[in-house]
């Protein structure tokens, strides 16, 4: 039986998250040795990880499989802890990060959220207007999606 309603999006910190769209088994996989690698991290330092070194520390978990890929595509979205200014990035199959000041997508209509989102998307949103924004890119690109089955949520 295939289904896709299990979980995706896991809490990294306080204000961090990391949803992986791919491949169930790799989701849960990658999912929980992020979770160890991060509980052991900030047992042994004291303190929580910092962002860039939750970033390091996926790059690095999808790098040392890179011949035989976890296939999952991580985003990475959440406020930095001293600025509080959001913050969102995506790697690739093999741990390559992509930094970015506006949006990043993954999951199976990558390439009809761009479009939607290019088009959507404006600089300094408040909050309820980026929501609104987010949910009409995700129907509208969702509707010419037949791989995902309409399982898509703006996470708020």
């Amino acid at each position: 039986m295939v289904t896709t309603d299990f979980p995706n999006i896991f809490p990294m910190g306080d204000r961090l998250y990391i949803g992986l769209a791919g491949l169930t088994t790799n989701v849960q996989t990658v999912a929980q040795r992020l979770k160890f690698q991060l509980n052991l991290c900030e047992l042994k330092e004291g303190r929580q990880i910092k962002l860039y070194t939750i970033i390091s520390m996926v790059a690095n978990l999808l790098y040392e499989k890179r011949f035989r890929p976890y296939y999952t595509e991580p985003v990475i979205a959440g406020l930095d802890p001293k600025t509080f200014k959001p913050f969102s990035c995506s790697l690739d199959l093999i741990g390559c990060p992509m930094v970015t000041d506006d949006f990043v997508v993954s999951g199976t209509c990558t390439e009809l959220m761009y479009g939607m989102c290019e088009s959507l998307w404006e600089p300094n949103m408040d909050p309820q207007h980026l929501f609104e924004t987010i949910s009409q890119a995700m129907l509208n690109a969702v509707d010419r999606d037949h791989v995902g089955h309409g399982n898509h949520c703006p996470y708020h």
